[in-house]
């Protein structure tokens, strides 16, 4: 699978360079469109003063009326092809790439699939293709490829990003703020890895060790174990450190969704990611706790 960037967008639609293309298909949405303020964002501190982000409301949380709220929107329009497991085109030439999940590659420009990718979007296209659906976009409504972030809806109403991670088809992959499902689509997923369904069955994604990073590098989604030695705070990063050349890096501006740094010291960790790497170093991005999961 792979790593994913995104972008927030302060005004709907409005930063970017789009093709002509690109523009008359967002004008084309933009008419189907309509407000949807009905999800908020909520912000809570527990029990050691650490601030926390969901879509559900909770014992002393408060609802946060952000600016970004208006680029969240509602959008109907018919699937006209399916990509992979987690891209689809709509008929008005828009791609979206479906928000907080992701599926493994599929066979692409000579570079081999990766294992469960065409069963993601064999399900994708079961469920989609031809048929008209409901897109929810969040506060990040862009990836670095231009593509609409959205949560998709069948018909029958049936939220298609959910559904694919309580299959075993697809994995979490959270980027906040974009928060407006995340509690619903970690418990499905702690459903499907108990239940052992799609992913959490197959050797390729089994845990390994986080030091075979240094001896057999591999690219796409892992789950790596081990324990974090120490924290170095950087400009823009936090970083616990596994060995000298091995890290996981924190953005600053999602610190406040992670417990304190300290309670992860000298535990064991389960990470879950994409390594990066820089000569003879290593490091996985985590935005999102529910990636650095304590055994």
């Amino acid at each position: 699978m792979k790593a994913r960037s995104s972008n927030a967008c302060p005004e709907v639609f409005a930063a970017g360079r789009w093709r002509y293309g690109a523009i008359r298909a967002v004008a084309l949405l933009l008419g189907l469109m309509a407000v949807d303020c009905s999800a908020g964002v909520y912000r809570w501190k527990d029990e050691r003063g650490s601030t926390h982000y969901g879509d559900s409301p909770v014992p002393g949380a408060s609802r946060l009326f952000l600016k970004s709220e208006r680029s969240v929107f509602r959008v109907y329009a018919r699937v006209n092809k399916v990509y992979d497991g987690d891209t689809i085109m709509l008929d008005t030439g828009e791609r979206v790439r479906l928000l907080d999940i992701n599926t493994p590659e599929i066979e692409h420009r000579g570079k081999p699939g990766e294992p469960g990718g065409e069963e993601a979007k064999r399900w994708l296209e079961s469920r989609l293709l031809g048929r008209k659906v409901r897109l929810e976009t969040d506060i990040v409504t862009r990836d670095k490829y231009g593509r609409l972030l959205a949560h998709v809806f069948t018909e029958e109403d049936v939220h298609a990003n959910l559904s694919l991670v309580e299959e075993g088809l697809a994995t979490a992959d959270i980027y906040p703020p974009a928060v407006k499902y995340v509690d619903a689509i970690l418990k499905a997923q702690q459903r499907a890895e108990r239940q052992k369904k799609g992913l959490w069955a197959n050797q390729a994604y089994q845990p390994v060790r986080i030091e075979t990073l240094l001896d057999e590098y591999a690219r796409g989604w892992r789950r790596l174990r081990g324990k974090p030695l120490s924290i170095k705070a950087g400009k823009s990063y936090y970083r616990l450190v596994f060995s000298d050349r091995i890290d996981v890096r924190i953005p600053r501006e999602n610190l406040s969704l992670f417990p304190s740094l300290t309670t992860y010291l000298g535990k064991e960790m389960e990470v879950r990611g994409w390594a990066s790497r820089r000569k003879h170093t290593y490091s996985i991005l985590v935005r999102h706790p529910a990636a650095l999961i304590r055994l």
